[in-house]
C-alpha cells in the first residue's frame, strides 16, 4: 500500500473515531427563532449546495472525451472531502473564537461541540445556529471545487485530495475568519464582502493560478499545438443554469434572513449576470467573432461572480455596469492569458479571479455610504491595500501547498495516464458507454491498467 493511501486511511480513521468517541455538547438558549428566516436560510442552503453539482457539469462539459468523469468527479468529491474537514474543525477556525484577528480558535467549535439549534448573536440571531455552519459549510465546498477547472486532464486523484484538505484548513478558514468574523482583522477595518467575491473567488482564482503554472501545460497542447475545444457543451449550459439558479441562495442567503439585503442581492444578482452574457456575446461580436453558448456561459458566470462582493451594497443599475465591467475585463485578461501560453484549462484565473478582483475594486467604488463615489477615499484605499495582501496570501500560500502536496505524492499523471485520459487511467470508467473488453483490448490501456496493477500489488 502507498504512502499516500496510509495517510489517507489514517486521518479518515482519526476522523471517524472522533465522531463516536468525542462527545459533543451544545449551547442552548431563549433566544427565540423566526420561522421565514429560519425557512430561507434552510432554502438558501440547499441552493448552494446545488451549486457545486452544477459546476461540476460546466466544468465537464468544457474538456476533452476522456476527462469528463475525472473533471466532474474532481468538483463532486469536494463535497464529501470539506464536510467532513467543516465538521472537525473548518468551522470552528472559520468562526470561532478569535485568535489575533487571523483564526479561530480550532475548540471552539471542534467536532459541531457548541453548534446548537438556537440562534447565536453574532451569526445567527433568528435562526437555529446549525443552519448557518451548513450555510458556510456549502461555501467551503465549491471554493475547492473551483480550483480544479485550472489543473483539468493532468492531475493525481489522490495528490488532489491531499492538496484540497490543505486548502481548505490553511488558505479557506483564515481568509472566512478575517472577512467575515466580527473580530476578523479584514472586517475589522471595513473590508466588504457580502458573499464571497474575496474569500471564495479571488482565494480560488489565486490558487488555480498557482496550481497551473506548477503543473504546467498539458501535454496534447505541447506536442501539437493545438487549442482546446469543449467537448458537451450542453453540458456547460446545464452546469450554468445550476449555477445561476443556486448563486441567488449564494448572494440572498448571505443576508443571513428573508429580509431587505436579502431582496436588494437576489435582484443585483440576476441583474448582473444577464448583463454580464449580453456583454461577452456583444463584444465577441464587435471583435468579429461569432456569438457562442460557450462565451453566453462564461459571460453569465463572470457577472455573478463580480456582484457578489457587493450584492447588498449596491443599487441594480451599478450592478447592470458591474456584469458589465467585470465581463469585458475578464474577456480582455482571458486573451492575454491565451497570448501567454499559461495552461489554465478551463480559464479559472481569468474568471473567477479577476472576477472576484473587478468585484473588490466595484464594491469599493459603488458601496453605499462608503464607495468612493461617495467621497470615501479613505475606504477605497484599505479595499485596494487589502487586495493586494489577499492576493499575496493565497497565490503564495497556495503555491506553497501545491509544493508541499507534491512532496507527500506526485501532483502530475505519466505521461500515458495523461494521453488515454483520466478516466480511464485514475478511475477505470469512461463517459461513453464502451464494451470494456474492447477497453482491455486497447494496447495503451492494458499497459496502464497492468502498471497499476503491478504498483498496487
Amino acid at each position: 500500500m502507498s504512502r499516500t493511501k496510509k495517510i489517507l486511511i489514517l486521518v479518515l480513521s482519526l476522523i471517524v473515531m472522533g465522531i463516536f468517541i468525542i462527545p459533543t455538547s451544545n449551547i442552548e438558549n431563549d433566544l427565540p427563532i423566526n420561522g421565514a428566516d429560519t425557512a430561507w436560510m434552510l432554502t438558501a442552503t440547499v441552493l448552494v449546495f446545488f451549486m457545486t453539482p452544477g459546476l461540476s457539469f460546466f466544468y465537464g462539459g468544457m474538456v476533452s472525451k476522456e476527462n469528463i468523469i475525472s473533471t466532474m468527479l474532481q468538483s463532486f468529491i469536494s463535497l464529501g472531502v470539506v464536510s467532513i474537514i467543516w465538521v472537525v474543525v473548518g468551522f470552528s477556525l472559520s468562526f470561532g473564537d478569535d485568535i489575533g484577528g487571523v483564526i479561530g480558535n480550532p475548540f471552539t467549535y471542534f467536532m459541531f461541540r457548541n453548534v446548537g439549534l438556537s440562534p447565536h448573536t453574532d451569526f445567527a440571531p433568528t435562526f437555529p445556529f446549525l443552519i448557518f455552519a451548513m450555510f458556510q459549510l456549502k461555501f467551503a465546498i465549491i471554493t475547492p471545487a473551483i480550483i480544479t477547472g485550472s489543473f483539468a486532464e493532468r492531475i493525481k486523484f489522490d495528490s488532489y485530495l491531499i492538496f484540497i484538505v490543505l486548502f481548505s484548513i490553511f488558505i479557506y478558514t483564515p481568509l472566512a475568519h478575517m472577512v467575515w468574523h466580527p473580530e476578523g482583522i479584514l472586517r475589522k477595518i471595513g473590508i466588504l464582502d457580502f458573499a464571497g467575491g474575496t474569500v471564495v473567488h479571488m482565494s480560488a482564482g489565486y490558487a488555480a493560478l498557482a496550481g497551473a503554472i506548477i503543473l504546467g501545460k498539458r501535454r496534447v497542447l505541447k506536442d501539437s499545438n493545438e487549442q482546446h475545444n469543449p467537448v458537451n457543451i450542453p453540458f456547460i449550459l446545464l452546469g450554468t443554469g445550476m449555477l445561476w439558479f443556486g448563486w441567488f441562495g449564494f448572494n440572498a442567503g448571505s443576508a443571513l434572513g428573508a429580509n431587505k439585503d436579502a431582496a436588494l442581492a437576489f435582484g443585483t444578482t440576476a441583474l448582473a449576470s444577464a448583463s454580464g452574457m449580453l456583454s461577452w456575446i456583444l463584444y465577441d461580436r464587435v471583435m468579429g467573432r461569432k456569438v457562442s453558448a460557450v462565451g453566453a456561459a462564461i459571460g453569465a458566470v463572470i457577472g455573478l461572480v463580480a456582484i457578489t462582493p457587493g450584492a447588498a451594497y449596491v443599487t441594480l443599475g451599478q450592478s447592470v455596469f458591474i456584469g458589465f465591467a467585470g465581463s469585458m475585463v475578464s474577456n480582455v485578461a482571458l486573451y492575454y492569458k491565451n497570448k501567454k501560453g499559461l495552461d489554465d484549462t478551463l480559464d479559472v484565473f481569468p474568471c473567477h479571479g479577476i472576477g472576484g478582483i473587478s468585484g473588490m475594486v466595484l464594491t469599493a467604488i459603488f458601496a453605499k455610504d462608503v464607495g468612493l463615489i461617495y467621497g470615501d477615499y479613505v475606504s477605497f484605499f484599505i479595499h485596494m491595500g487589502a487586495l493586494i495582501g489577499v492576493s499575496i496570501f493565497t497565490f503564495g500560500g497556495a503555491y506553497v501547498l501545491f509544493k508541499i502536496t507534491d512532496k507527500i505524492s506526485p501532483l502530475r499523471v505519466g505521461k500515458e495516464e495523461e494521453e488515454i485520459g483520466l478516466d480511464i487511467s485514475q478511475h477505470g470508467e469512461r463517459y461513453i458507454a464502451t464494451d470494456y473488453k474492447k477497453i482491455e483490448e486497447e494496447p495503451r490501456v492494458a499497459i496502464t491498467r497492468g502498471y497499476f496493477t503491478k504498483k498496487r500489488g
